[in-house]
């Protein structure tokens, strides 16, 4: 394989320069993607499970310190909730609130995916270009030799353009390839936020009294009957704390 792709690199022209160099670029676009969405799916799943026990726990105030001091994805939607939580605001608040951290971390997880897709069908493109102008080059060529070796220089002329069809789709594949995994990663990350988001929800509901739409009064929206962590305590949280 490498071999081959090696001699259609060599017999190309032109063409297979630029086509090599959106080969490397989404190279590196992948590399960079694959180990920024691996090293995020293992830091969210830890923050959820550290801010999930602190919140079990009713430390609101330690949870959203930990929130905005920790600034990975998970942390920022969930804090975006805790600061609402913190302003005694209800369910529906927090809630919206969430989402709107969720909206904030997406462009961080989605971006630059997207460009091997593109980068592939360029490759593609610059493959068929090639192959065209080196077979106007090759009929141009044919029109002035000997009519005894029409034939064979221009089977060896078609040969050699078509190379550079031949690296496009050598590149392209793999890059569409590995957008579809890159893909699919994105969107495991991106239910487990949602997943994470309803679970917070219900945690902080959970013998609350807190009812959609309302405000509770007295004490922090997620503080059960049990608890004995004053209200003040987090609303001092985030003075201290602004969002």
């Amino acid at each position: 394989m490498i071999d081959t792709a090696v001699r259609f690199f060599q017999e190309g022209g032109f063409f297979m320069f630029p086509i090599a160099i959106v080969l490397i670029i989404g190279l590196i676009v992948a590399i960079e993607r694959y180990v920024y969405l691996s090293a995020q799916k293992i830091t969210n799943r830890r923050d959820f499970d550290r801010l999930h026990q602190m919140i079990a726990k009713r430390d609101f105030k330690g949870a959203l310190n930990y929130a905005q001091e920790s600034g990975t994805a998970m942390s920022t939607m969930i804090g975006f909730g805790l600061q609402r939580l913190a302003r005694r605001q209800g369910r529906e608040d927090i809630e919206y609130a969430m989402e709107e951290g969720l909206l904030d971390v997406m462009p961080r997880i989605e971006k630059r995916t997207q460009y091997l897709a593109t980068l592939a069908n360029i490759a593609t493109l610059l493959g068929l270009l090639g192959t065209i102008i080196g077979l106007i080059a090759a009929f141009t060529a044919v029109a002035a030799a000997d009519p005894a070796q029409k034939a064979s220089l221009l089977s060896q002329s078609i040969s050699v353009a078509m190379n550079t069809t031949a690296f496009g789709l050598m590149s392209a594949i793999p890059m569409l390839l590995i957008h579809s995994v890159l893909q699919t990663k994105t969107n495991e990350i991106v239910d487990s936020f949602e997943m994470a988001g309803i679970k917070v929800l219900n945690l902080l509901s959970d013998g609350s009294g807190t009812r959609s739409g309302s405000a509770p009064t007295g004490q922090a929206a997620s503080l059960s009957a049990s608890s004995a962590a004053p209200a003040g305590a987090l609303a001092g949280a985030t003075a201290r704390t602004p969002a």
